[in-house]
């Protein structure tokens, strides 16, 4: 009677066993398959605008860092449906942006932009999503020859912006202005960052008195001119093989921002007697532009996969295609026509919400 006792008694432990072991391996196969899930499924630039009346993030009119080119409420903008959009990914959400946090997470730590006046309008925005989030701080404001930085004292952190229109290098000569595209000295500052946001396209086709250089150089050939998406590749390759030498990505998180799109034409959203954005108050409905992608976003992807370490595509050129309604237009404060920048607050505060969950995540 004993040992048949001791028997069934092994054999429910046998039991229990088996079921623990098997329960173990169902919550090992649901979290890798949950994580994979995240990763295969959930892309943070893939979905729609959604109205959202808890938005905008902050009230533009108690920030006092925003230029003039940027503030469109301050310069006349009655209509402000533009600020009461979320983006809203397909299959996932996005964090809503934390000042706080963020400065906790990156206390005594320096955040770069690097590019053209694009870059200003979103360093703009982040500088004033933080002041919202923390406005009593004190912020110390230096300017050095190319580059800006409001350094958020309690945190230590420091959010620059460096005026590189191409990244590489404008050197004056005997000859004139030349645009050396194999040469990228600025480079030896921006690796001592801990996060750098580079974004570089807008200048690539300036011509006439706005072209800021005389002659393009490739190795020892100095040229009037040539093929400007081909400079433009050319260029960012430069970029990339600086990337793969010379920052240490372990210490230092590197992003690209994507080509920050223009609305003139209204053909590309199906009202072809429109040729600006003034009139624009509703964003696109749909959840891709009817034209696709610029042909430099192209451009941008196949030099980033020539980059060997770490770099994050920040990857905007869609999601705002889609925000015709959220630029300047004549709201600013030299009354001119801008369809190429956007109003802060706005579009770029959504491209700082992207940041946050790309550098947090």
């Amino acid at each position: 009677m004993v040992v048949g006792m001791k028997k069934y008694a092994l054999v429910i432990v046998a039991i229990c066993l088996y079921q623990w072991l098997c329960m173990a391996n169902a919550r090992e196969i649901v979290h890798h398959n949950a994580i994979n899930y995240e990763e295969l499924k959930c892309n943070i630039y893939e979905g729609k605008w959604v109205k959202d009346n808890s938005y905008p993030l902050y009230d533009s009119s108690s920030c006092p860092h925003i230029r003039k080119e940027f503030d469109c409420l301050k310069y006349g903008r009655l209509n402000q449906q533009y600020l009461k959009y979320r983006w809203q990914p397909q299959n996932c959400d996005i964090p809503r942006f934390d000042g706080k946090k963020f400065l906790s997470n990156f206390k005594g730590k320096q955040i770069m932009f690097i590019g053209d006046s694009i870059s200003l309008n979103q360093w703009q925005s982040l500088v004033c999503m933080f002041f919202s989030s923390v406005p009593h701080i004190q912020i110390l404001q230096q300017r050095s020859g190319s580059y800006n930085n409001y350094t958020f004292q309690e945190y230590g952190v420091s959010v620059l912006i460096f005026h590189s229109p191409y990244l590489v290098d404008i050197v004056v000569e005997p000859i004139g202005r030349v645009l050396k595209l194999d040469s990228l000295t600025n480079g030896d500052l921006w690796k001592n960052m801990d996060v750098l946001v580079f974004n570089s396209w807008l200048w690539w086709y300036r011509a006439g008195p706005k072209q800021p250089w005389d002659y393009i150089q490739i190795g020892n050939e100095k040229l009037k001119d040539m093929d400007r998406m081909k400079a433009f590749k050319l260029g960012l390759t430069t970029w990339a093989n600086w990337v793969n030498t010379k920052v240490d990505t372990r210490k230092t998180k590197v992003l690209f921002q994507g080509i920050s799109p223009s609305h003139y034409n209204g053909a590309e959203w199906n009202e072809p007697k429109v040729n600006n954005c003034a009139n624009e108050k509703q964003p696109i409905k749909e959840s891709t532009y009817r034209i696709g992608l610029p042909q430099a976003s192209y451009v941008l992807q196949d030099v980033l996969k020539t980059v060997t370490k770490p770099v994050h595509l920040l990857n905007i050129t869609a999601l705002s295609q889609l925000r015709k309604d959220a630029h300047p237009s004549s709201y600013n404060a030299f009354k001119g026509m801008d369809c190429t920048h956007w109003c802060v607050a706005g579009v770029t505060d959504t491209w700082n919400e992207l940041l946050y969950t790309a550098v947090t995540s």
